[in-house]
């Protein structure tokens, strides 16, 4: 953004389209975790997860408007543009992940027999919390790399591919210390070392293009991750493979639900939900690596 508003601040950034989402993003953030905090209320996991994705988020937004507004993220050591991408790309998966996770595990019809007015707040929470879904969203649409521009890494298809591939790493993650039984073969033991391999290295390739430290490295940066998303596809395609094999062939698993698993403690069903986010990154890998050869982007904006 260009400063607008003289040499100490820069009006453009809570007055273009992307401060404007910003704004509203902080509003609807502060709305959603109060609305919780004061009557709506939260437990277990499920739901301190939902509170923190919500606070983390309008802490981050709210440091991201004050820096561009007084220019101090001048001053910092990071690629500002692949840092606010990669956070706005981010702030989405979580923010929608939060908005389907509070409704499905705390909002009822009924008021019996937590109250009427804390099953109002809840669904008005949950209203703010599928807004702030939308705003964080907006940015991403807004900020995104357009066809033949050079721009931040992060703001790329493949950029953003990079931090939706993370975030399912982290579900596959989830899914396989919740009793997946991972440790029974050493084929599924591969698996989950193609998962973590990847997800460092994604994670890396992220926090290089955010610290702006892509120009030190003695090897050329784009080069080597469309070599690496190349391996990633076939690593991904081997998980792919043997992962569904070792876990519901009848030979080494159960294709079928056993009749007497526990809902929310059986193996099975983390089974099945790694197979599935193991076939959502394959793809999310394939599209990147399609992606990847024709961007262009500069590593210090």
């Amino acid at each position: 953004m260009e400063s607008t508003g003289g040499p100490y601040l820069n009006t453009a950034a809570v007055t273009s389209p992307v401060g404007i989402a910003r704004l509203l993003q902080m509003t609807f953030g502060c709305t959603t975790f109060s609305l919780v905090a004061h009557q709506g209320g939260f437990s277990a996991a499920y739901g301190t997860f939902c509170m923190f994705v919500w606070t983390f988020c309008f802490a981050i937004t709210v440091f991201i408007i004050a820096c561009e507004f007084t220019h101090l993220h001048t001053c910092l050591s990071l690629s500002w543009g692949n840092f606010t991408a990669a956070f706005a790309m981010l702030a989405t998966l979580m923010s929608i992940t939060a908005a389907v996770i509070y409704p499905l595990y705390f909002v009822q019809v009924d008021c019996y027999p937590i109250g009427c007015e804390v099953r109002d707040f809840r669904i008005a929470a949950s209203v703010f919390a599928g807004l702030l879904f939308v705003t964080y969203a907006t940015e991403v649409f807004l900020t995104r790399a357009k066809p033949g521009q050079v721009t931040s890494y992060m703001a790329t298809i493949s950029g953003l591919l990079k931090i939706v591939q993370a975030f399912v790493a982290c579900i596959i993650f989830g899914a396989l210390v919740n009793d997946s039984q991972y440790g029974k073969y050493v084929a599924t033991q591969w698996c989950v070392a193609v998962y973590s391999f990847c997800f460092v290295v994604t994670v890396v390739v992220v926090a290089f293009s955010v610290t702006g430290k892509t120009a030190l490295l003695w090897f050329p940066f784009e080069r080597s991750v469309v070599i690496y998303t190349f391996g990633a596809v076939l690593l991904y395609t081997s998980a792919a493979v043997i992962w569904p094999v070792f876990c519901f062939d009848s030979k080494y698993g159960s294709p079928r639900r056993p009749g007497l698993c526990a809902k929310g403690k059986c193996p099975w069903d983390s089974q099945l939900v790694i197979a599935i986010f193991t076939y959502v990154n394959l793809l999310l890998y394939v599209l990147d690596l399609a992606y990847s050869p024709r961007i262009r982007f500069v590593s210090h904006l």
